[in-house]
């Protein structure tokens, strides 16, 4: 096994979606970081030719802007 460029953009991108996952509850923008890191994990998956996970992954970054539109409506000053 070599650890080459894309091997590193993976590892990059899990061990993102692990902090922003743990942040969460800090913040509706861990939320969205949690989003770019599963889009990463699923550019990752793509490119390496695992395409169930790329498409997992392209999932959750849809579920994960869901619930950062969510949180970000719930925190918005009433007009």
């Amino acid at each position: 096994m070599t650890f080459d460029a894309l091997t590193f953009f993976g590892l990059v991108a899990v061990s993102l979606m692990l902090l922003f996952y743990a942040l969460e509850d800090k913040s509706s923008w861990c939320v969205l970081g949690f989003a770019i890191a599963c889009a990463m994990g699923s550019v990752y998956g793509f490119l390496q030719g695992a395409w169930p996970f790329g498409l997992v992954e392209g999932v959750w970054t849809f579920i994960a802007l869901k619930r950062w539109q969510k949180r970000r409506l719930v925190g918005a000053p009433a007009p």
